[in-house]
């Protein structure tokens, strides 16, 4: 189970660092950014769900809604 807990956190983490450059680098690839943002949040949160890491697992919903909200909003 380790290895797998381990394999979400640093996935969550790519994909984090992934949707930061897309958004910022402003070239029209928003909607692909928030996709990844929500993808992050979702293995993220399985990991602090797994490790109950209850601030950090919060905080993934906050940004799983945020996800949401930018994919709504650049559809």
């Amino acid at each position: 189970m380790r290895a797998y807990t381990k394999y979400l956190e640093w996935f969550g983490v790519g994909t984090a660092i992934a949707y930061s450059l897309l958004v910022a680098s402003n070239t029209g690839s928003e909607f692909l950014g928030f996709s990844l943002l929500l993808i992050s949040a979702v293995a993220i949160g399985l990991w602090a769900w797994s490790g109950r890491h209850k601030g950090i697992l919060l905080l993934q919903f906050f940004y799983a809604a945020a996800g949401l909200i930018g994919m709504f909003r650049w559809f």
